[in-house]
């Protein structure tokens, strides 16, 4: 079994072999695979994605004119990220690690009992919904702010190429509730 960077590296070269026309394109049919679903939330908190995610671009834009309260998540330190209501593109601002982040007011984490789906990247799952993400532990320790028992269902969204049989886990990594791709 490859370790976490080697499965890393196997992702980028997997991704490379697409142009961001291919990944656009991929994109498109991942996401309608869950825009119907989120449009029946209320809360939901998403991320504004990288040019080697599915792109969620579009997607967060028709959330917000359909009257949702989107939330994305803003690096705050080296450990700590928090939530900020996305009101649209002029509400984004360049962040940690040449991310996009909102600047609008943070969500109190009192709060987050009212989302209801969050969205997470990654840069592979496996069959039993582990994450592998880029390395630095922003979402693991976002996700284990939830309180328990939780109501909120975490997704997980990728490229069909980013699944793997296995991923190796540690004890602080989320594994997610649902996958969703397109296979």
């Amino acid at each position: 079994m490859l370790n976490k960077n080697e499965l890393r590296a196997l992702m980028r070269e997997r991704k490379q072999q697409f142009t961001q026309q291919q990944l656009g394109e991929l994109s498109a049919t991942v996401v309608s695979h869950f825009r119907e679903f989120l449009m029946l939330m209320d809360n939901i908190v998403a991320y504004y994605s990288l040019p080697d995610e599915v792109c969620t671009h579009q997607l967060l834009d028709e959330l917000v004119a359909a009257g949702k309260t989107v939330y994305l998540p803003k690096v705050v330190s080296d450990t700590e990220m928090v939530l900020c209501q996305y009101t649209g593109r002029d509400s984004l601002q360049k962040g940690a690690f040449g991310i996009m982040e909102p600047t609008g007011p943070v969500l109190p984490k009192d709060k987050y009992e009212d989302i209801r789906v969050v969205l997470v990247p990654g840069v592979a799952f496996d069959k039993d919904n582990h994450r592998l993400g880029r390395g630095k532990g922003y979402y693991d320790r976002f996700l284990k702010s939830f309180d328990e028992p939780r109501t909120t269902m975490f997704c997980g969204v990728c490229f069909d190429f980013q699944r793997v049989d296995r991923i190796p886990t540690e004890a602080h990594d989320v594994r997610m509730d649902a996958l969703v791709n397109i296979d």
